[in-house]
């Protein structure tokens, strides 16, 4: 068994795939603007896990918990990248608002961004094995 769709709730689903293709670099799975479906994937793994960018005020279960996890401070998504600080810089001049500059963790290093949509969006560099 593998995953191969999420769903992530956007305030509209049409300026989050223009942000989510533009600016995050991921590429166009599905795209249909009339029925406010928008499906991206990651350019590294086009055939991989499918996200759908979900209208989150269409539904009260999703506004409520889009909400909820941003007044928590809790990313709705963790997204694995090779080079964290690289990201960041890349981002940071693309105008994206960071909560959370990249920083060490056990497991590696983070960092939380604001995607525009109402999420925040963890990216996560994972600690090198230093045996390889």
């Amino acid at each position: 068994m593998k995953i191969k769709m999420v769903s992530i709730p956007v305030l509209d689903p049409i300026k989050a795939f223009k942000h989510y293709t533009t600016i995050l670099g991921f590429q166009e799975y599905m795209y249909d603007p009339s029925a406010q479906l928008a499906i991206v994937v990651s350019a590294d793994e086009p055939d991989g896990t499918a996200m759908i960018l979900e209208p989150a005020l269409m539904s009260e279960i999703s506004k409520t918990y889009q909400e909820k996890l941003r007044a928590a401070k809790i990313p709705v998504i963790t997204l694995g990248v090779e080079d964290i600080n690289a990201e960041y810089i890349r981002l940071v001049n693309l105008d994206v608002p960071f909560l959370k500059n990249p920083s060490q963790q056990s497991w590696g290093i983070e960092a939380i961004f604001d995607d525009g949509q109402g999420n925040y969006i963890q990216l996560m560099e994972e600690e090198k094995d230093q045996n390889n």
